[in-house]
Order: structure tokens, then C-alpha cells, then sequence
């Protein structure tokens, strides 16, 4: 009984020291912004795989890379952790409020901008896991696109993440989650994770799912 009773104070500390002290604990690189992205409103929904590998670890934030129509603001997005690719066990799901940032114009005419949000924290055991994006409520009704960066340059241990879109696999996304893990690593923070890759890749591409 005392264990369980230490384990889950442990557990408890570990959730409300998430959004005090929230350090990244998985990411899959920064963000591109000029070769592709993929819709996360209408209907579609992406799915990229991150790995906790530090021992139990709280997640309860994260910072990623959007395509918007210029003067378009992103409000939130629907958050879900999974056990598996859209599904398995559910450890949180929810319409996360975000903060926008760092827009900057590619040479597509959209706006690539900084997307940061925290939610409840939620403790995850080492293993690979799922981050769902969709229902993106922006203030224009718009589509809207998370940047893709096929995991170039990530660094966390399990990178770079495995990708679908409705079931259709594709290149992974670039993408922090934020929490606090039982042991202390060396990951940069996330506004120098969420930069723009050097140099200018893959100028001749479009943007998929771009037209509804």
C-alpha cells in the first residue's frame, strides 16, 4: 500500500509539474515550410508516432508548424494521444486552445506559423505512442495544413515519427510535445526546435489536400 501510495503521488507531481517546468520530451524535427502539408480540418485527420523512452513521462503540451491562408489565426485543434495509429487505447483527447507565432510567408502565399498548446497531463511508460490532429478551428474557416518535414534533423530518441493521414500513410510532421520526464535530457528548447530547416527544399512541390 505504501508504494502505491508513493507511485501515485509521484505520478500526481510528475501532471502538475507539466505545465510549471514543461521541457520537450519528443521531437521530430523543425519545421520545413516549403514542401508540403496535409489538412487537419474537413474531415481529415493526421496521425504521427512519438516515443517516450526517459521513464514515466507526464505530456501535457506541444508546439508544431501550420500552413495558413494569410491573416488567418488558428484558435485550437482537437488533441488525441492514442496506442495506436487514429486509435487504440485513448489517454487524452480534447479541443486544445493554441498560440500563434513566428509567421513568416513561403513562396506558396501561405503564412507558416508556430502553433503552442497545453492540456491536462497525462502520464506515458516508455513506448511508441500516437499524436492526432484534427477539427482545426481557425478564424476564417479555412483549410488548414501541418507542416511537413519527414523528421529531418529530429533528434529524440525513436525519430523520425511514422505518419498517416485517414489512413493513408505519408511523411511525418514537424512537431514538440512539452511535460516532464523522470530523467533530465539535453533537447533543445522549443522555439529553437520550431525553426525553419536551412536552405530552401523541394521548391517545385504542391501542397497536398490544398483544394477541398
Amino acid at each position: 500500500m505504501k508504494s502505491r501510495a508513493l507511485l501515485s503521488l509521484l505520478v500526481f507531481a510528475m501532471v502538475l509539474a507539466t505545465s510549471a517546468a514543461a521541457q520537450v520530451i519528443y521531437e521530430n524535427g523543425p519545421i520545413n515550410g516549403n514542401t508540403d502539408a496535409w489538412t487537419i480540418n474537413f474531415g481529415f485527420v493526421v496521425s504521427d508516432s512519438f516515443t517516450i523512452s526517459n521513464g514515466p513521462t507526464a505530456v501535457g503540451g506541444l508546439s508544431f508548424g501550420v500552413w495558413l491562408n494569410p491573416g488567418d489565426i488558428l484558435e485550437s485543434v482537437e488533441v488525441s494521444l492514442t496506442s495506436e495509429q487514429f486509435g487504440g487505447t485513448i489517454f487524452f483527447d480534447g479541443q486544445v486552445p493554441l498560440t500563434q507565432t513566428g509567421c513568416v510567408l513561403n513562396q506558396y502565399g501561405f503564412n507558416i506559423c508556430t502553433e503552442t498548446g497545453s492540456f491536462t497531463g497525462t502520464v506515458f511508460n516508455n513506448g511508441m505512442y500516437w499524436l492526432n490532429l484534427q477539427n482545426a478551428m481557425d478564424t476564417e474557416s479555412n483549410p488548414v495544413f501541418w507542416d511537413e518535414n519527414s523528421g529531418i534533423g529530429c533528434h529524440s530518441p525513436g525519430c523520425p515519427s511514422e505518419a498517416g493521414e485517414n489512413f493513408e500513410s505519408i511523411p511525418s510532421e514537424s512537431f514538440s510535445l512539452l511535460g516532464t520526464s523522470s530523467s533530465s535530457t539535453s533537447v533543445p528548447e522549443p522555439s529553437s526546435l520550431l525553426l525553419f530547416a536551412s536552405g530552401v527544399i523541394g521548391l517545385g512541390a504542391a501542397v497536398r489536400r490544398r483544394l477541398m
